[in-house]
């Protein structure tokens, strides 16, 4: 929301959550059923409208696609502009980036069915792609510029367009993250060049469908935050930087606010003065790019084929909610991907690829994934193979200059490499010290005993963290006991070893011991 938020703020049907699809779906079936019809009866259809439903997926795929591409470049590419990492606050505030698509549907479904010049158009018109590209470079352009001035005035900035800027650090869907009657607005401004084509009888699906589609990239191309335009198009043909913009361009007007003002042509940034004059240096840095050295790699891995959508990389949605929560449609969706997903997971399977980097404070951490499910560390058969993934990601962190490496979930497994300790010992002068979390978790276990408890019965099979647990409890005076006889032993064994005395074991202590620690 706006910091006051004005008059038509939500979207009509905010309140729908994903069943706002409903509102396109008697529109396609209805269109879909006429095109059909008319093509039966060996008439043309009416491909406008039966295209609006095809190009409604294709665009929530692409932007889909962007999200990933952008996510996993800014987690590990030289080139990022802005390396303050994204928080789950915009990811929240940006999660109906598919508002403006729906908005786009209904309106096309509205308009060819009581506009008749909108109807029975041709598949291409080169007339009406030149008559496109000028009044974009025309009037709409210009009336945007112009507005976009006018949105950064204190009273329609507090109302309106401080809900998009709110996002300092920017991603493709950024773009279209706006208030319902700012968006409006815009729409009217890229009506301009479809309803005149279509008025002066040059429309055409291709170009009609086009234009969104370049609308679309343009957009996600300048709130991407990783610079990817090359050099060579600006110097084999000058001219362009007036008429094509950067990401790096407009990341400036999200970090500066008061420049670059321009939707895609910084022509009028030029004409009206108000180009930051800091974007050509900012181009060629962020282009020639910066190698940063991570302080802390995060090693995890993943759980089940579906588990790889719950990324960062993959789906808010999805990652919103526990893998096995997810509903029924999200679940038979993924049994549907599940064996592309697994292929998928087998061709990046060689080594541990990045999947988010952060930033706290002046702490630079980086999180890698193996990409192996759960059931390949549990499996004999494949024990080996993901050991040597696990082991090549920690000479792959040395190599990056990362101080320490924290070994997730199963990375740290006793019987995968002895709690990292096999790396150590197979590379003494390994500069990257390896944690596998043991006192942190035993430090958050021993939080959660209430005070004043003499008792603690310790469930699970035997682990490190089991026998450090065991240690500390000791160490405070409260006895325990163990469920299983065979971790009863070796407990036994390594605690004389460690503390010269055996550590007290007793049958009775589940009969009356005050709190339990599952592990």
């Amino acid at each position: 929301m706006a910091s006051k938020p004005g008059p038509l703020t939500r979207w009509p049907w905010h309140d729908m959550g994903n069943y706002k699809y409903a509102l396109v779906a008697p529109w396609a079936a209805y269109s879909t059923y006429r095109f059909t019809a008319a093509t039966a009866r060996g008439e043309e259809g009416d491909l406008l409208s039966f295209f609006v439903l095809p190009t409604l997926l294709f665009r929530l795929l692409y932007t889909q696609l962007w999200i990933s591409v952008s996510r996993h470049q800014t987690a590990r590419s030289k080139h990022r502009i802005v390396s303050k990492s994204l928080d789950f606050e915009q990811v929240d505030r940006e999660r109906n980036w598919d508002d403006q698509i729906i908005l786009t549907a209904l309106l096309f479904y509205v308009v060819n069915s009581v506009a008749p010049m909108t109807q029975g158009l041709p598949w291409w018109n080169p007339k009406g792609m030149v008559l496109t590209v000028l009044l974009h470079l025309g009037p709409v352009e210009f009336l945007y510029y112009w507005f976009h001035r006018a949105l950064h005035h204190h009273y329609l900035y507090s109302r309106y367009h401080s809900h998009h800027h709110a996002s300092i650090v920017t991603e493709p869907v950024t773009s279209v993250i706006h208030p319902f009657a700012e968006e409006a607005v815009y729409f009217g401004l890229f009506a301009i060049p479809l309803l005149s084509t279509m008025a002066t009888g040059m429309a055409s699906v291709a170009v009609a469908n086009g234009y969104l589609v370049y609308i679309d990239f343009m957009n996600y191309l300048g709130h991407c935050n990783f610079e990817l335009v090359p050099k060579l198009l600006f110097d084999l043909f000058p001219p362009l930087k007036y008429l094509m913009y950067t990401p790096s361009f407009h990341s400036l007007h999200h970090t500066q606010f008061r420049t670059n003002y321009s939707l895609f042509v910084p022509f009028y940034d030029y004409v009206y003065g108000t180009m930051d004059k800091s974007s050509d240096d900012l181009y060629e840095r962020t282009l020639h790019g910066r190698e940063e050295a991570p302080d802390v790699v995060h090693l995890t891995h993943l759980t089940t084929p579906g588990s790889l959508l719950h990324l960062r990389l993959g789906f808010a949605s999805l990652a919103s909610a526990p893998l096995r929560s997810s509903s029924s449609a999200a679940a038979w969706a993924l049994a549907v991907v599940e064996r592309p997903l697994a292929a998928l997971a087998s061709l990046l399977g060689r080594t541990a690829f990045r999947c988010e980097a952060n930033r706290m404070g002046k702490l630079s951490t980086e999180t890698w994934v193996v990409p192996r499910y759960t059931s390949e560390y549990t499996s004999k058969k494949d024990g080996h193979a993901v050991s040597r993934v696990v082991e090549r990601a920690v000479a792959d962190a040395e190599a990056s200059g990362a101080a320490v490496l924290t070994l997730g979930l199963l990375n740290q497994g006793y019987q995968l490499n002895r709690n990292g300790e096999l790396y150590v010992i197979r590379k003494p002068g390994l500069k990257t010290k390896i944690v596998d979390g043991t006192s942190l978790a035993v430090a958050a276990v021993l939080h959660m005993v209430p005070r004043g408890a003499r008792d603690v019965l310790l469930l699970g099979k035997e682990c490190k963290v089991v026998f450090v647990l065991a240690q500390a409890l000791c160490e405070r005076d409260i006895q325990f006991g163990w469920w299983t006889r065979i971790c009863t032993r070796r407990w036994g064994s390594r605690s004389a070893r460690s503390s010269g005395a055996a550590w007290p074991c007793h049958a009775a202590t589940a009969a009356r011991c005050g709190w339990l620690a599952t592990g």
